[in-house]
């Protein structure tokens, strides 16, 4: 799988650290310590770091987790049963993270007035609708889905938990851009989080238990 997609990897990989090359350029204009942890409200800074760790360490990081996530997915044992859509979608996952959670830093540290929470509910949101949209479609495997015991031993299971997780991801993205354009507290941003996986899971397991599957 990797070596089908071995450009899409390093252009993934390229964009995974580009944040590193912004942050040379605008090295003598950033701050030291510089701010890179945010409260609820992501608009006040809570955390910081020196300016090297958060202009190299920071993309190096995820660039290493983006890897990490590309081999996995690649070496799943049911592999064929993810689709060339899904697995870019996981290879651009990372990258974007990057760039969006690297440049809202580089201008809170410039002195833009900038939300954190905002920027990165918005992503996530989006990212929710595609993945919800998927779901549905999603065959059995070992790194992409609901993996549960009970999915994974019955594709019925399988099939019936990823329809109900699918459309929930999907509402839940809707709810979670809402949410986040009305600057809701972000305790209930977690709650959107928590329900896309305890509801699923729950479900699953009722299947598994009472319909047998």
């Amino acid at each position: 799988m990797l070596k089908a997609n071995k450009k899409v990897l390093i252009i993934t990989c390229i964009v995974t650290v580009l944040p590193v090359f912004a942050g040379l350029i605008l090295w003598n204009r950033l701050p030291d310590p510089m701010a890179t942890h945010f409260g609820a409200s992501g608009n006040q800074a809570d955390g910081f770091s020196s300016k090297a760790f958060a202009i190299f360490g920071l993309p190096l990081i995820l660039l290493a987790v983006h890897l990490l996530v590309a081999f996995i997915t690649s070496y799943d044992p049911r592999k064929q049963n993810i689709s060339p859509k899904m697995f870019h979608l996981v290879l651009w996952l990372v990258p974007v993270i990057s760039l969006i959670a690297n440049a809202l830093t580089y201008l809170y540290n410039l002195g833009y007035k900038v939300n954190f929470t905002f920027g990165i509910g918005l992503f996530f949101s989006v990212v929710l609708i595609i993945i919800g949209n998927y779901l549905p479609k999603a065959r059995q495997n070992y790194t992409i889905g609901i993996r549960l015991p009970w999915t994974l031993a019955n594709e019925e299971n399988w099939n019936r938990t990823h329809r109900l997780a699918g459309w929930l991801w999907m509402i839940s993205g809707i709810v979670l851009a809402v949410l986040t354009i009305l600057h809701v507290p972000a305790g209930w941003l977690i709650g959107v989080f928590a329900s896309i996986v305890i509801i699923p899971t729950f479900y699953s397991f009722w299947l598994h238990i009472k319909k047998g599957l």
